[in-house]
This record gives C-alpha cells, sequence and structure tokens, in this order.
C-alpha cells in the first residue's frame, strides 16, 4: 500500500481516516478540498485542479483524501488501493451538520484560509443523494479506471477500526521484525 485513495459521502469521515491511515504508514497525505478551494470559497479552474492532482499522483507514495469524481480517471490508474467509506447518508448528514454547528463562521485548522465553515443547502443536497448520484459515478470510475486496485469497501466506524487496527498491528510486526534483523 502505496498510493491510496480514500473515497465516501462527505461526513463520512474521509479526513479523520486518512488521518490516522498516514499515522501508521507513514505515507504522505493530501486532502484535495485543501488543492481545490482557494480563499473566500472559490474553486480552483478544472483544468488546474487536475493539472495539479495529476502532478501528486506523480509522486512514489501517497494517500489522496476525496471523492472529487472529476478527477478519478487521473488518480485511480495511478493508485494501488482504494478505501470507500461506504457510510449510510443519515449518518453522514448528522456529522457534516455538527461539523457545520461547531465550526460555523469559523476556519477549521486543516481547511483552507479564507474558507470559514458555512451552511451550504446545495452540500446538504450533496450528502442527501451521495448513494443515487455519487456513489454508482465512483463506482463506475472503478471498473473502468481501478481494476488493478485493491478496493477497501468499509461501511461502518466499526469496519473502519478494524481495517486501521489490523493494519496497525500489521506495521509494528514488521517494524519488530526489521528491528531484529538489524
Amino acid at each position: 500500500m502505496q498510493r491510496v485513495l480514500v473515497l465516501g459521502c462527505s461526513g463520512a469521515g474521509k479526513s479523520t481516516f486518512s488521518r490516522r491511515l498516514a499515522a501508521i504508514t507513514g505515507l504522505p497525505r493530501v486532502e484535495l478540498d485543501v488543492v481545490f478551494w482557494r480563499p473566500g470559497w472559490v474553486q480552483t479552474p478544472r483544468e488546474e485542479f487536475l493539472a495539479i492532482v495529476a502532478k501528486l499522483c506523480e509522486q512514489p507514495a501517497w494517500i489522496l483524501d476525496g471523492n472529487y469524481s472529476s478527477s478519478l480517471h487521473v488518480r485511480l490508474p495511478g493508485a494501488d488501493t482504494v478505501i470507500l467509506l461506504d457510510y449510510p447518508r443519515h449518518l453522514c448528514l448528522r456529522r457534516a451538520l455538527v461539523r457545520i454547528a461547531r465550526d460555523y463562521g469559523r476556519v477549521r485548522k486543516d481547511f483552507v484560509p479564507g474558507c470559514p465553515e458555512r451552511l451550504e443547502p446545495e452540500f446538504l443536497r450533496y450528502i442527501w443523494n451521495f448513494n443515487k448520484r455519487t456513489k454508482p459515478k465512483i463506482l463506475a470510475r472503478l471498473e473502468t479506471h481501478g481494476s488493478h486496485t485493491l478496493v477497501h469497501r468499509l461501511a461502518s466506524d466499526d469496519e473502519a477500526e478494524s481495517f486501521l487496527a489490523e493494519l496497525s498491528n500489521r506495521h509494528a510486526e514488521i517494524s519488530d521484525i526489521a528491528r531484529s534483523e538489524a
């Protein structure tokens, strides 16, 4: 696992999962929201965004956190692992609303300067319709561009915790073996 995509609905916990995955594996993590958004909630132009993503994918190791299905055709060919947080919409919506309420009007420390948390009906509709509109596109892209990748579809926090715990144990065992052989 050297080039990992973490996908899933907003509110599923992609960023939290990716941070923990990066801590376990030592892989560099890039949150695509930080690449896509500019201060004042201005979007990076599509061609520029795709060029930046392509450059990121040239690196030998990474965790790319975020959907941006319009760039999956760029990211999937280089990925060796895809982790899809396939959570129920009610959970994703609740988490997004909690985050909005908690951080409303403030810029989160892990986000783009000049982009304070806000309540956008379009964003809430995106979450509500994710499983019907966006997830099928992701699954189709996985079939088209990602047949070479190992896909982990995690449907709950318990499954995500188990995945991370197992990975952490494997990394600890590998480190122990390497130390004993040194």
